[in-house]
């Protein structure tokens, strides 16, 4: 199914192509989510009429999204934890967790934007985290794990 991108969308392609994707992801993700439009003959011509709106929405994300992460580049955060013996926790550190702790530091993170490289922290120590804010925008933070 072709469509036309109203967004950058990650390992798909920019605002404005005209991309072939499998049906069932057109119809249940980028549609429903306003992601996308059919390429069809109507829809391109009032595609081209919005143009100019949808970059310039989609240039003031992207700046949003810039500055949030000059905000969280080289931040470190401690989080206590409850803890064995061999520095093993009881439990883990998830990205709600980290997306919590730095919301309540000032700057607003959703769960989903928080990229932990294995999938959650169970030992003590220093981790870094990804934060990916937008498709073209990547902070990285540490998060220092301690004991309780």
């Amino acid at each position: 199914m072709k469509v036309i991108l109203l967004e950058k969308i990650e390992n798909l392609g920019s605002l404005g192509d005209t991309v072939d994707v499998k049906s069932g992801f057109a119809r249940n993700y980028l549609l429903p989510q306003g992601l996308a439009t059919e390429a069809t003959p109507a829809n391109i011509v009032v595609f081209e009429a919005r143009r100019a709106e949808l970059e310039a929405k989609q240039a003031d994300v992207l700046a949003a999204a810039q500055a949030r992460g000059e905000k969280l580049a080289g931040l470190v955060m401690t989080i206590a934890a409850n803890a064995g013996s061999e520095g093993r926790l009881f439990g883990s550190v998830t990205a709600q967790d980290i997306a919590t702790l730095i919301t309540d530091a000032g700057v607003p993170v959703d769960r989903k934007e928080v990229r932990i490289n294995d999938g959650a922290i169970r030992a003590l120590g220093e981790h870094t985290v990804t934060l990916h804010l937008h498709a073209d925008v990547d902070a990285e933070i540490t998060v220092n794990v301690t004991a309780e």
